[in-house]
């Protein structure tokens, strides 16, 4: 047994067998595209609004998302504050969320914590779960 045919083993490979290059982690490789989980969505922008609980009560989180070929080209947070503390939060939150979102996948989206607001993502994630079904 060689060491050459076992290191040679262990190289990435192209489609048609022959030693490639890797691509970078998380980096789609040379010709391939990123499969849509769940098919393809609609482009357009889509509104939504998603509830969560804080320990005010029950709050309420507007969502505007636009898509185009499955990816966030844009998004914006209405915020419904009931008191100063939830208006505080929220406004973190929309000040923060386009960093985390626009220019991914929507199927890739999942939002725990944005700039110190982690209760907002919940509403967002729900007002998200909604927009998906619209797109489809």
């Amino acid at each position: 047994m060689s060491l050459a045919g076992t290191v040679a083993g262990c190289a990435p490979s192209t489609a048609d067998g022959t030693p490639g290059t890797a691509a970078a982690p998380g980096a789609p490789a040379a010709g391939s595209s990123l499969a849509v989980s769940g098919g393809n969505y609609k482009d357009g922008t889509y509104n939504a609004d998603g509830n969560y609980v804080s320990p005010n009560g029950t709050e309420t989180v507007g969502l505007q998302l636009t898509l185009a070929a499955g990816k966030v080209t844009d998004v914006q947070i209405t915020e419904h504050p009931s008191n100063p503390n939830t208006r505080k939060f929220q406004g973190q939150f929309a000040g923060g969320i386009a960093a985390q979102v626009v220019g991914r996948n929507i199927d890739e989206l999942n939002v725990s914590k944005v700039s110190g607001s982690s209760l907002t993502s919940g509403g967002f994630n729900q007002a998200l779960e909604k927009i998906k079904a619209e797109a489809h």
